[in-house]
């Protein structure tokens, strides 16, 4: 596993401590800081006090949350790197409900009106669709691109219903597939673009370009119809699928590039 540390980020005015996992993707949180910063505790040793009793509550809970929290060293306040229990955002939200404090309670009200929206969109999900329009909308994305990129949501979503009829498995698989098409189509995996365009948390697709958004579509748009016309059986006829269609994007995009259509693009864009 591959950390990195970063700028550590301010909360309320107090130092959280975090750290980027490359393998996993996700981020991590000194838990001591953020139960700290959310009590009011003057030292990293009352913080660590609290955070045990929270800790015992939560395991004589039968919490099993506790069993996946990590310990990775962080730069303690002595200059040296010391163990410290961390936590990915899923997990400190939860912890986070577990704290009686009024800094807290903007959290679990937010967490609150998220799990009621997700239900409202279970019973109608045209709503999710038009709040992901309103989204874009406010972070300053076009019109024309948020079509474009709600049509690509509903083609990967073919795509995926696709292969859960012939019994590829969620996860792993998908992401080996998904990972041959984006190859195919653009010379890199998915991790290596998202590295490309300097990205972390962010959804990749949403720092797409129209050419790109379009040439994604093409390649799982087409992988989509040859498999329901060839039938696959096995993962290993899935994967021949998805390299020879993605390749139909990926000859697309070298003409493009022969034109030089991507130079006029204001993102960062495939070389």
């Amino acid at each position: 596993m591959t950390e990195k540390t970063v700028t550590p980020k301010l909360f309320d005015n107090q130092q959280i401590r975090t750290v980027w996992n490359d393998e996993e993707e996700d981020w991590y949180f000194s838990i001591v800081d953020v139960v700290g910063a959310l009590t009011d505790q003057q030292t990293q040793r009352n913080a660590s006090t609290y955070w045990a009793v929270v800790k015992k509550r939560l395991a004589a809970e039968g919490n099993e949350l506790l069993t996946n929290c990590k310990q990775l060293k962080m730069k303690a306040a002595d200059g040296k790197q010391r163990l410290t229990d961390v936590a990915n955002t899923e997990q400190l939200l939860r912890i986070i409900q577990s704290i009686p404090s009024k800094k807290a309670e903007p959290f679990k009200l937010w967490l609150a009106r998220v799990g009621k929206e997700h239900i409202d969109e279970t019973i109608d999900p045209e709503l999710a669709i038009d709040r992901a329009l309103e989204t874009y909308l406010k972070k300053g994305y076009s019109e024309d691109w948020i079509h474009q990129r709600l049509l690509s949501i509903r083609i990967r979503n073919s795509l995926t219903e696709e292969w859960d009829r012939h019994g590829v498995e969620k996860g792993v698989e998908y992401a080996i597939l998904t990972d041959e098409i984006s190859k195919a189509w653009s010379g890199m995996t998915t991790k290596e673009y998202k590295t490309f365009k300097d990205l972390k948390k962010e959804n990749l697709r949403d720092n797409m370009t129209d050419l790109e958004l379009v040439l994604n579509m093409l390649a799982e748009a087409s992988t989509t119809q040859i498999s329901q016309k060839e039938q696959p059986e096995t993962f290993g006829q899935n994967k021949q699928i998805a390299k020879r269609r993605g390749k139909i994007a990926g000859d697309a995009r070298k003409n493009l590039k022969a034109k030089q259509v991507f130079r006029s693009s204001p993102l960062k864009t495939l070389p």
